[in-house]
């Protein structure tokens, strides 16, 4: 059968519940057992008794309800006795829990000056109990901090200003605490809290205002332009662009002479410099000045105006003020012919101050290199110290200076225009050089070349030429086209350049300006050869070389380059020959080793043909004995005439002999040669005595062992111990 019961969530841990079976009867023969959600953990059977408890505290707010089922079986067999019961166990609800808001602290702001009622923010807490149960999840809002100044509605949360005209500039942060109370707001009700931070908000309603009435600046009067003379600042309690203000000046006497800026990062109002200030002129100025707010709130009207004034007191400082000139600038118009001395112009400067201190003028010399003007240092007169010449120079721009004498150091500078004007006093000449050839078959009336001329002068009518011969020729004529050209023609026909190669005519140009200038210029007239056309063939050898001749310059170019060459020349040949020349010996002790080599071995003492042996066995015959080259003898010793060897005489006894003597000869020196003889004699004991082998001896050598060789090697002994010596006392 289909059982349903009912018990309480808050019941104690102990029977809950009782299944009977009719089949039971008590004799303990049958089993209750129990299934379904929570069977085992949160409910159990007894399976004797079949009652159901509970294992702990059950809570609605987990599951409101469970599904069990329940049956009956022998407890032999395990057969059931009975279907299968199913039930649902329904958890009635209590007050268990508290009101809860989502958030712990709230943000919320509300602008000053809100009308009451002004809602801020609405707040709700949420209950976990059964709502259709009870009172258990009604919830009640109350205000537990906050008041006078803000309410909560009690059913929706709402909270709401309590109090007209909140100024946030009195204060600005509030901190409201909401109640939350189940059961309706009744005793016993569970309740739960949360902080709301409320901020004013600002609005326009506060006006600028200055601290002073009357705020006093100062300023230099040599301040230039644009110059900040100080600062105004009007405070306003409200912030933003609330605070934000204009300034302006309305009023005053120095309404042209100051402006006014708004420093937007800094709210303040910058005085400036509009116009020059003089303290001769004026030294005080009063200004009026107004700061208005740029965004101001309808609402507020009433508690307006929304700006202030203030006066502004500006004194002007006297300065030591550099001398100022009566015009910014000076033209002077002269002509150029005035003679030296001259006045051209006067400058005028004074000085500003109420001292008015004498002035000193002087030119600037960087302007006028050529020091061709001066100045009067008391009066400011310029006159000239040199000619004029507008061909050279038609302006000239001068820099006066002026000084103070009693503040030399202050100057003030200004810019002086000469301007030149012309007179006629420049000739007109040729326009070029003309390069005139006549056809040696030219005709009466022929024109050969058309000339024209220019002037340095410039007058005011343009220019115009006149063009005449200096005497009548009878070869030639001129004609004035009247357009500041003529035509050069021929007066008679045929040339001969065989008898006058060249002709030289005079021609006069004059102009037309007062007073008439006039020049004479030569046109230079080859007689050359012409086909039928007129085109010229060839010209005298003169007249060929008169344009093609070298400048003075080119020529002169030419003979330094020649002159360059020549000495290069010179130089190189001298250089050549001096490496040319190598002394035989520089000095005595310059020693060389003399190598004989003999490309004849020869065929011994019977080779008479490859070797005079009868030379060395007669010495007289021997040309007289010829003095070395390659050393200066220090003695002149004259050679001993030793007796002849017999014929027979054994070559190795002749040879002895001879050494014989040449060691017993103080005046034979010990020169180091190499000689090749048929006879190949014993070894020396003194070994190899050759310098050719000294170059592979390392270190420093001690010839101090040659003293002991015998009177031969006493040279040998000078010459290298001396020298160790030497260098040893050196």
């Amino acid at each position: 059968s289909h059982s349903q019961r009912r018990m309480k969530s808050q019941s104690n841990r102990g029977r809950c519940l009782l299944l009977h079976s009719d089949q039971d009867k008590g004799d303990g023969s049958l089993k209750y057992i129990l299934s379904g959600d929570g069977a085992g953990t949160l409910f159990i059977i007894d399976e004797k008794t079949g009652d159901i408890h509970a294992t702990r505290r059950i809570d609605r707010e987990e599951k409101a309800f469970y599904t069990l089922r329940a049956q009956a079986i022998n407890r032999r067999t395990l057969r059931p006795v009975e279907p299968e019961s199913e039930f649902v166990i329904k958890i009635h609800d209590i007050n268990d829990n508290e009101p809860t808001f989502p958030e712990e602290i709230y943000t919320a702001s509300v602008p000053e000056m809100s009308v009451v009622g002004t809602s801020v923010l609405q707040v709700t807490a949420t209950d976990a109990d059964d709502p259709s149960y009870g009172n258990s999840a009604r919830v009640i809002y109350s205000i537990l901090q906050g008041q006078p100044y803000f309410s909560v509605e009690p059913e929706t949360g709402i909270i709401r200003t309590a109090l007209p005209n909140m100024n946030r500039e009195n204060r600005e942060q509030y901190q409201v605490v909401i109640q939350a109370k189940d059961m309706g707001g009744q005793m016993g009700g569970l309740s739960g809290t949360t902080t709301v931070n409320i901020t004013l908000t600002d609005v326009n309603d506060n006006p600028p205002r200055f601290p002073q009435n009357t705020i006093h600046l100062r300023i230099p009067e040599t301040s230039p332009v644009g110059t900040a003379i100080g600062s105004v600042k009007a405070t306003d309690a409200d912030t933003g662009k609330n605070a934000e203000m204009e300034y302006r000046i309305v009023d005053g006497d120095g309404t042209d002479m100051f402006d006014i800026v708004t420093q937007k990062d800094t709210q303040e109002g910058i005085i400036t410099v509009h116009k020059p200030l003089d303290y001769e002129t004026r030294r005080l100025y009063t200004l009026k000045v107004e700061a208005e707010n740029t965004h101001v709130d309808p609402r507020f009207y009433y508690l307006g105006p929304f700006k202030d004034t203030t006066i502004v007191k500006i004194s002007v400082e006297d300065v030591d003020e550099p001398p100022v000139f009566s015009r910014s600038s000076y033209l002077f118009e002269v002509h150029e012919d005035i003679e030296v001395g001259t006045i051209i112009g006067t400058v005028m400067a004074r000085d500003p101050d109420s001292a008015s201190s004498p002035i000193r003028f002087s030119l600037d010399r960087h302007t006028d290199l050529d020091r061709i003007f001066n100045i009067h240092s008391g009066n400011g007169s310029i006159y000239t110290s040199k000619p004029l010449d507008r061909e050279i120079s038609q302006w000239h721009n001068l820099s006066v200076i002026a000084a103070e004498i009693n503040n030399p150091k202050d100057t003030t500078r200004v810019s002086v225009s000469v301007r030149i004007l012309d007179i006629n006093d420049n000739a007109p000449q040729f326009a070029v050089f003309y390069d005139t050839f006549v056809c040696e078959n030219a005709r009466a009336g022929q024109l050969i070349q058309t000339i024209s001329a220019v002037d340095k002068d410039d007058p005011l009518g343009g220019q115009k030429f006149f063009f005449s011969l200096a005497a009548v020729n009878p070869n030639f004529t001129v004609q004035d086209n009247e357009d500041n050209t003529a035509r050069i023609l021929t007066r008679r026909n045929g040339f001969n350049r065989h008898e006058i190669s060249t002709y030289f005519l005079p021609v006069v140009i004059s102009d037309n300006d007062y007073p008439i200038q006039s020049s004479t210029g030569t046109l230079t007239i080859r007689v050359c050869t012409c086909d039928n056309r007129g085109n010229m063939q060839s010209c005298s050898a003169e007249a060929l070389l008169l344009p093609a001749g070298l400048s003075t310059g080119a020529l002169i170019a030419i003979l330094l380059c020649i002159i360059i060459l020549l000495v290069i020349v010179v130089l190189f040949g001298a250089l050549k020959r001096q490496r040319k020349k190598e002394p035989l010996i520089l000095s005595k002790e310059d020693i060389r080793d003399n190598i004989v080599s003999y490309n004849d071995e020869g065929g011994g003492e019977e080779d008479t043909q490859a070797f005079d042996i009868g030379t060395l066995r007669n010495p007289a015959a021997m040309e007289d004995k010829k003095l070395r080259r390659d050393i200066i003898p220090e003695t002149l010793f004259i050679p001993r005439r030793t007796p002849s060897a017999a014929n027979n005489t054994d070559v190795r006894d002749f040879i002895n002999q001879r050494l014989k003597e040449h060691d017993t000869d103080p005046s034979a020196p010990p020169y180091d040669s190499l000689a090749t003889y048929a006879y190949e004699g014993n070894d020396s004991i003194a070994e190899s005595l050759s310098s050719l082998e000294s170059g592979t001896t390392e270190g420093d050598q001690n010839y101090d062992y040659l003293r002991e060789w015998g009177p031969r090697f006493n040279k040998l002994a000078e010459m290298y111990g001396g020298g160790e010596s030497d260098k040893d006392t050196s």
